[in-house]
């Protein structure tokens, strides 16, 4: 349900959609709806969005927002994201409140997932 003034949709560029199709579905049982070459969307995550084919990737490291992921099995969840060809770019650490990593996605797109459990 839309709600006004609400973040309601995010974009990343995708040096390789198919690639980045590929991880989600895998990791994370992502589906997309293509709309031409150049653009494939998902919903029913959390956040609506989608990937717009690009030489680019979003990363904390160049200033870029990170997008969170919650997991109740952060172990798990990060075995499916290295399976899926995921690169883990922080591995697990402690911060207040829980413990998270950070990951790429193929096309270099940065992500999290946090936990609450220890």
């Amino acid at each position: 349900m839309n709600q006004h003034e609400k973040l309601n949709y995010v974009e990343f560029p995708s040096s390789d959609l198919a690639a980045t199709k590929q991880f989600f579905s895998q990791a994370f049982a992502w589906q997309f709806e293509d709309f031409g070459e150049q653009y494939t969307a998902f919903s029913g995550q959390g956040l609506d969005g989608g990937f717009f084919h690009a030489p680019l990737a979003s990363s904390t490291e160049n200033g870029a927002a990170l997008l969170v992921f919650y997991s109740e099995q952060l172990e798990q969840t990060l075995a499916k994201v290295e399976a899926a060809g995921g690169r883990i770019v922080k591995d697990i650490f402690s911060f207040p409140g829980g413990r998270r990593f950070h990951f790429c996605e193929p096309s270099g797109n940065e992500f999290a997932v946090w936990s609450d459990s220890e």
